[in-house]
This record gives structure tokens, C-alpha cells and sequence, in this order.
């Protein structure tokens, strides 16, 4: 049994409204009052209700919704770039919202690190020189900080491109000087607001295998904002699901697929191609007992690929492995009910 890992961040009864006297409107909302009531009676507007989620260090939470969500107002409450109305912001287990402006301006720079969806390059610096910014504001000597911008730039694939300046690049390119920037602040947490969501279809698969493979690597908390369902359940070790400012779901991206608990839910996915996102562990069983195997395949595999594997004989069993040990069985029959969405079923 994998045991969890710590929690990074926790959002606690996290309310944001907007208007000229948001705490008197927060006493209607706890009342009971609805967000369309609360703009037809109050002119104010309900942004985050009751927001309650806990990030675990290493892991990937990705914050999903369609917009209006409230997925970006929830990622500037991390850093304080907007106040809430009420609740807390627990980073190691200190609220962010008793911080004075000091230890704020530290929790900003060391801490944490943005990257934005707009790039936010500074046009008139160098490749390099961006890719240091972080550490150059803390008052770290370019000396120091030149080596490692240089390091993650030539991670990221911009080796060579440091005397480059922004408008010289890509769009792509730039979003990598955006992750190199991040990355060489040398913040645990990484918050990014829609960072590949700008990008062409394929450069945003290129970026988002980029992410998977210095996750593996570095083991950042990394809060991702994304309205892509595609983009989430690929990135996500842990996915919320907003709607209209309230959690509507969250949980292991598998478990969500399998179990949706809403019918917002249900509708949610109902266009996710399952074969290709849905991994044998989550439809195999624990039974090692089994006999009649027609072979092995890996705990991981999408179902798309055991598909492939059976040439669509429904009759077949496999033996489930995690590298070279055997943890389950997958049947076939299971495999191809897990690909009807509750909703059909």
C-alpha cells in the first residue's frame, strides 16, 4: 500500500465575492442564498463557495472548468493576488492570509513561481536574463543565477538561445522560457493558469509531455489550470472540477471517470474517448488466482492499447503487472464495460 503523501497546500471554507460590501453578501450566501439570487437581490457576484481541497507535495492537482468556473480566481487566492471574503490558505501549514507584506514578497518569490498563459516575458530582457528573473529580484548575483537560467533553458530544450530575445521565439518557445523561469526560482510550488492553452494543438501535447517528464524528474506541487478535460485527466494526479465557483467533484482522475457523482459530471465526460485515458489498474482485479491467461500486460496501459492487444476477442484474461511483479487480472468483459459511460449504461 502507497502511503500519501504530506499535504503542500490546503484550501479551507474558501468564499470569494464580488461587490461594495462582499462580507454583509457572504452572510446571505451562508444563509442559504444562491449566486443568481445574490446578483438579482445584491448586485454582487459569488466567484468561490465553500472551497475546500488539499494539494499534496509532489503531486499535480489540476483545477478544471468551463469558464466562469472560478479556477483563476482559486489560483490568485494562493499568493494572495486576491483577497478572499473568507477562509483560509494553508501552505505547510501556515495561512497565507495572516502574512505580512514581507514575508508575502517571500512566499512569492521563494516559494512559489507563476506561469501565466500570456507568457509574461519581459520583451526589452534577453532569453536568459527572463529565465533569471526570479532569482535576480531576490538580489542574487547574475554570477550566481546565470548558471542555473542557463541549465533549465538547455533542459527545456533553449540551449543556445539565451542572447535571443522574446519576440525572437515562438510561441512555444517562449512558454518554455516561462517553465525555465519557473524552474530555476527553485519554488516547491509551481501555480500555472492555463499555460498551454494558447499554444497550437501540437506544441500544447509537446509542453504537456515536457510537464510530465520534469514532474517525474523534480516532484513539484504543481497547480494547473486548465478548461481542457483532455489536458487534465493527461496531467492530473489529483483533478477538482468546478462549477460556478462550487467543487463539484474531485478526486483521482480514474475514480472520476469511473464514478462520476453528478450528472454535470456525467455530461462533463461524456465525449472523453475512455479507451485512451481509462489504465488497467483501475478496471483490473486483485485476483491472482486465475488461469486461462492469454498474457501480460502493464498495470499503466491504456485500455485502448489492451484493445489492440486482444484483436477485440472479449473471451480473453491478462495477467496485470507493475514491473515485475503481478498484481492482478484484467478480463476483458470488465474492460469493455468500464467504456460505457454511466450515463449510455
Amino acid at each position: 500500500m502507497t502511503m500519501e503523501k504530506p499535504v503542500k497546500i490546503s484550501i479551507r471554507h474558501l468564499y470569494k465575492i464580488f461587490g461594495d460590501n462582499p462580507k454583509a453578501a457572504l452572510a446571505d450566501v451562508l444563509a442559504g442564498m444562491s449566486k443568481s439570487e445574490l446578483l438579482a437581490k445584491r448586485q454582487h457576484v459569488l466567484g468561490l463557495s465553500d472551497i475546500n481541497i488539499d494539494m499534496r507535495q509532489g503531486e499535480t492537482t489540476v483545477i478544471m472548468g468551463l469558464s466562469g468556473s472560478g479556477k483563476s480566481t482559486l489560483i490568485r487566492h494562493f499568493n494572495r493576488l486576491i483577497e478572499p471574503t473568507s477562509g483560509e490558505v494553508l501552505v505547510d501549514g501556515t495561512d497565507v492570509l495572516s502574512l505580512d507584506e514581507g514575508r508575502l514578497r517571500d512566499l512569492r518569490r521563494k516559494t512559489m513561481s507563476m506561469v501565466f498563459q500570456k507568457f509574461a516575458l519581459l520583451p526589452h530582457h534577453t532569453v536568459l536574463a527572463n529565465a533569471g528573473m526570479a532569482q535576480a529580484t531576490q538580489g542574487v548575483p547574475r554570477a550566481s543565477w546565470e548558471p542555473e537560467a542557463q541549465r533549465w533553458l538547455e533542459r527545456v530544450g533553449l540551449g543556445g538561445y539565451g542572447t535571443r530575445y522574446p519576440h525572437q521565439l515562438s510561441g512555444g518557445m517562449q512558454q518554455r522560457v516561462g517553465i525555465a523561469r519557473a524552474l530555476t526560482s527553485n519554488s516547491g510550488i509551481m501555480l500555472m493558469d492555463e499555460a498551454f492553452s494558447a499554444l497550437d494543438p501540437l506544441i500544447r501535447t509537446d509542453m504537456q509531455d515536457l510537464l510530465i517528464e520534469l514532474q517525474r524528474e523534480l516532484h513539484k506541487t504543481i497547480i494547473f489550470i486548465s478548461h481542457d478535460l483532455d489536458e487534465a485527466l493527461k496531467l492530473a494526479d489529483h483533478l477538482v472540477i468546478l462549477k460556478d465557483g462550487i467543487v463539484v467533484q474531485q478526486g483521482e482522475p480514474q475514480h472520476i471517470l469511473l464514478n462520476p457523482s453528478d450528472p454535470y459530471i456525467e455530461a462533463f465526460i461524456g465525449d472523453i474517448n475512455r479507451a485512451r485515458v481509462l489504465r488497467v489498474r483501475s478496471v483490473m482485479t486483485d485476483d491472482l488466482t486465475s488461469d486461462d491467461i492469454a498474457g501480460q500486460v502493464n498495470a499503466d496501459d491504456n485500455l485502448e492499447h489492451v484493445l489492440a492487444l486482444s484483436g477485440g476477442d472479449a473471451t480473453r484474461r491478462y495477467r496485470v503487472m507493475r514491473g515485475d511483479k503481478p498484481v492482478g487480472t484484467l478480463e476483458m468483459a470488465a474492460l469493455i464495460r468500464a467504456l460505457v459511460p454511466k450515463r449510455a449504461a
